[in-house]
């Protein structure tokens, strides 16, 4: 089997932002001693949610499951032509997915592509026990294993040909995340959880950040890279129950 690394999927979960964080009093009743708890031992607060990251979201999939992030099966429509198979060659494409969580993305992939074969890792246990224990997981096409990529040396759990796929110029980084302006990040905002600018800390002590396209360019440029696409997808979610209208940014 010849491996030809395609692309990778990254978790923005792993971005370590380097801002210094002031204290910040939630107005959400059961977040207010955690963040005062964190303050008291690190004065740094984005010390203390990188130190903390596994455990706040090794907890998310424990009470969560697979049951909180739907299957990304519109991946196949924005980004098909990345996975489809060239019928007149016999490589296989090598997807790597930096934070695959209960694998949302590694399921709907492999079903459409079958000559896709998926590296897969994530910094929570239970995300890649949930992975594993995924009625359609094999391990001829998935290969999900434990890892922190600020930390771990990536090469030492996956074949050096996988990663090249870094410096290949016919790789490609694929990354799909919130949007400036989001509903979740006016909730977050409205709640006093903002730490940083754009980086939102959630009652459950993961957090999250909603990116616009100049820093996510800037960002990527000053990596190396050249960015071939980017773009804001705007969706209107109506909630009848509750009489709210959602504006999602990813």
């Amino acid at each position: 089997m010849t491996v030809v690394p395609l692309a990778i999927a990254v978790d923005p979960r792993y971005c370590r932002w380097r801002h210094q964080f002031s204290l910040f009093i939630s107005h959400d009743p059961w977040f207010r001693p955690m963040a005062i708890q964190a303050a008291r031992k690190y004065p740094n607060l984005a010390e203390y949610y990188q130190k903390n990251a596994t455990k706040f979201w090794d907890n998310f999939y424990k009470r969560h499951k697979n049951k909180f992030f739907k299957d990304r099966h519109y991946l196949e429509k924005d980004w098909g032509q990345y996975f489809s198979d060239d019928a007149n060659s016999a490589n296989v494409k090598v997807l790597l997915e930096v934070g695959c969580g209960a694998g949302n993305t590694i399921f709907p992939l492999i079903a459409a592509y079958p000559e896709l074969y998926v590296q897969a890792c994530d910094i929570s246990p239970h995300a890649i026990a949930l992975v594993k224990s995924h009625a359609e997981f094999k391990e001829d096409r998935v290969n999900a294993f434990l890892c922190d990529v600020t930390v771990d040396n990536l090469l030492e759990r996956i074949n050096p040909s996988s990663v090249d796929v870094i410096t290949l110029p016919d790789g490609y980084v694929l990354l799909r995340d919130y949007a400036i302006g989001d509903f979740a990040q006016v909730k977050l905002e409205n709640k006093n959880q903002m730490i940083s600018e754009g980086f939102y800390v959630r009652g459950d002590g993961t957090c999250s950040f909603y990116f616009s396209e100049d820093f996510l360019s800037t960002l990527f440029f000053q990596a190396g890279f050249n960015t071939v696409d980017i773009s804001t997808y705007c969706k209107q979610i109506k909630n009848s129950h509750k009489n709210i209208t959602m504006d999602r940014k990813r």
